[in-house]
């Protein structure tokens, strides 16, 4: 049996009956009151012999002579010492250390549990884990000789004006999932994929891994979530059998690597990262160390071999992809898989991308063949888009590269509390705020004995400020009871002044709306040129020029 030496005091400490003899290894451990100041030293000695004796009144007690230049003490120090098994010993040396709380949600440690995130204000996120020490796990530090021998080594110099081909890219047969990667998935690069749980992000992915293997690519798809026999059918379901894609069910890091060292695929899917964990840390799968661990070693296999991974996360409550934000920065795209339950449509929509644009969406629909590209999706936004009638407008959007129109529904109902309520969906709330504050204060337009309702129409979700004037022409049509014409778009930024701002990408919004039959616009000013389209174009300069266009009449202040 292996025993630790921690000394107490002179006078020694009790030590359990059950303690025997032993030799001491060669790392002792030792702490003692020297000079007034305890101080943790470690005697690197061969062996120890200890001596164990016993007291009438103190019990047994320990003895040991510690061989060796042990600072500040002479060459030979005799010291008392009690005896710890392993376990005991590293938990009381460990015990405070051990006790350290992770945010799950950004990454930032703690020394006590508290409720709220200091870092990313998130609450109830913290949790215990485990702290590791530097020479375990991923990243451990290197000796300073090895440190010496590879520093530099290998380490390639360019200069800006150095002409280098595009990187090779993957194509997956999906034009809307190549379309948002870019132009498909780029060789060596890692890819995070995040999204409801059920809203198809592992049939988005079985059908773009088949359909990059029936264009001749080897993959291989690594599911830590589902048997194999529930992929496999799923792949019955969406006629993907004949696509020769390798599957494998693992959550083990160290036997993922070694998979994609044996197989070697041009692609490779894992599905997901919060199920993965290493047995070289003893924290939980699923928890901040696991996950940011496991999302680095599998990058930088990518990285050395040339495959390209797409990794699929789970996302929080707020709709944000969960994990340290860490891994965001460590991957070369994140792409957000969005959709509402009660609609067939999905949104892939590109947050960030290092080989191609961001903001940029591929529009799905869900079926009992699995998911469908929406070549045309403002077409298919404005398909069940009925008679004219009050509080519906259209918006001329850009959603990265694509111009997209969706129409925007607003309802104004009279309030029977004391506080009128406000609901949105596709919108951002506060922004609503501010339309429903500009039209209340330079148009006179009372919004306070009404209930609001504001939606998107199709699921879609519009981050664009140039949204700023078609919800406040749908906001005017509602109170007035008043239907704009079914042939105009609006489109336009509104600042608190009242004044309509221009937005960029006109013409492609106005060649968007005019092949899809639409004959007028309202819109900003223009700055420069005037843009050169078939769609009669009204320029507004004010939120009043808009009530004024709605209505007939001009706005009362």
């Amino acid at each position: 049996m292996q025993w630790h030496a921690a000394a107490r005091s002179e006078c020694g400490v009790p030590v359990q009956p059950g303690c025997r003899s032993a030799a001491v290894p060669a790392a002792v451990w030792a702490r003692t009151h020297a000079a007034g100041t305890a101080a943790l030293l470690r005697s690197d000695c061969k062996s120890l012999r200890p001596a164990l004796t016993h007291h009438p009144v103190r019990g047994y007690h320990a003895s040991v002579t510690l061989d060796g230049p042990v600072d500040p003490w002479p060459l030979r120090s005799r010291i008392r010492v009690a005896f710890l098994d392993d376990s005991e010993h590293e938990r009381s040396i460990m015990a405070k250390a051990a006790l350290t709380f992770v945010c799950q949600s950004c990454g930032a440690v703690y020394g006590r549990w508290q409720g709220r995130c200091d870092a990313c204000g998130s609450w109830n996120t913290l949790a215990e884990e485990v702290p590791t020490g530097p020479a375990s796990g991923p990243g451990a530090a290197l000796s300073p000789g090895k440190r010496a021998r590879t520093r530099g080594a290998g380490t390639e110099i360019t200069t800006l004006d150095a002409t280098l081909p595009d990187p090779p890219r993957l194509s997956t047969g999906i034009s809307e999932f190549d379309r948002v990667c870019g132009g498909g998935l780029v060789e060596a690069s890692a890819v995070l994929l995040g999204g409801d749980p059920g809203i198809g992000k592992s049939t988005l992915l079985l059908q773009a891994v088949a359909g990059a293997a029936r264009l001749g690519a080897s993959t291989l798809y690594v599911s830590g979530e589902e048997a194999a026999a529930q992929i496999q059918g799923r792949a019955r379901r969406l006629g993907l059998t004949d696509a020769s894609v390798r599957l494998a069910t693992e959550t083990r890091l160290e036997s993922v690597i070694d998979l994609l060292k044996k197989e070697k695929p041009a692609l490779a899917i894992i599905d997901s990262i919060q199920t993965l964990w290493t047995d070289t840390l003893p924290a939980a799968p699923g928890t901040v160390t696991q996950v940011r661990a496991c999302a680095h070693e599998l990058v930088r296999h990518a990285k050395n071999t040339g495959t390209a991974l797409v990794l699929v996360g789970h996302v929080t409550k707020d709709g944000q992809i969960a994990g340290p934000r860490v891994v965001e920065h460590l991957v070369d795209a994140v792409l957000q898989f969005e959709g509402e339950r009660g609609h067939q449509f999905r949104i892939l929509r590109g947050l960030k991308n290092r080989f191609g644009p961001t903001d940029e969406i591929g529009v799905f629909e869900m079926g009992e063949a699995g998911l469908t590209e929406v070549t045309n999706p403002s077409a298919m936004f404005l398909d069940q888009r009925g008679e004219a009638m009050s509080g519906s407008a259209v918006f001329a959007g850009m959603e990265g590269t694509r111009p997209v129109l969706v129409e925007i529904q607003a309802l104004a109902s009279p309030t029977t509390f004391g506080a009128p309520r406000r609901a949105v969906q596709g919108w951002e709330t506060t922004r609503l705020a501010m339309v429903l504050a500009v039209l209340e204060t330079r148009c006179g337009i009372a919004f306070g004995q009404f209930d609001v309702y504001l939606n998107v129409a199709g699921g879609l979700k519009i981050n664009e400020p140039a949204a700023d004037l078609a919800v406040a022409a749908a906001l005017v049509s509602a109170v007035s009871d008043t239907a704009m014409p079914r042939d105009t778009v609006v489109f336009g930024e509104i600042a608190l002044s009242g004044q309509v701002r221009p937005v960029g990408r006109v013409e492609a919004r106005l060649k968007e709306a005019e092949k899809l039959g639409f004959a007028s616009a309202l819109l900003g000013p223009v700055p420069g040129a005037q843009p050169v389209s078939g769609v009669h174009r009204k320029t507004l300069a004010t939120v009043g020029d808009l009530v004024e266009a709605i209505t007939g009449t001009a706005p009362g202040r």
